[in-house]
């Protein structure tokens, strides 16, 4: 249907000057018709992509979500390691491990 009212269009055009009411009807079509095409070969031109999409953006949210998580556990493991060895080498230091055995 796209198909045949973009060639409506063409052979209209053809032959003589374009006026610019033309010229925008065909660049409408053109490029529906190749939204449409580009939609199809993706397989997002069924009646089910909108909420196909919508899913995949909500997957995308909490795949993101999940990896800011765990990134916020392994830095706040890290740095609670980082001081345990601190306090632990103060306790060196200061002579708290000799204490412990005694």
């Amino acid at each position: 249907m796209k198909e045949e009212m973009l060639a409506r269009l063409v052979a209209q055009a053809e032959g003589r000057p374009m006026d610019i009411v033309t010229v925008r009807a065909l660049i409408e079509e053109a490029s529906d018709l190749g939204a449409g095409r580009a939609l199809a070969r993706l397989g997002l031109a069924d009646r089910r992509a909108e909420g196909d999409m919508r899913e995949l953006r909500e997957l995308l949210s909490a795949w993101r979500d999940a990896k800011k998580a765990a990134r916020g556990a392994v830095i706040g493991w890290i740095v609670r390691i980082a001081m345990a060895m601190i306090l632990l080498g103060i306790a060196v230091k200061v002579g708290l491990v000799g204490l412990v055995r005694g």
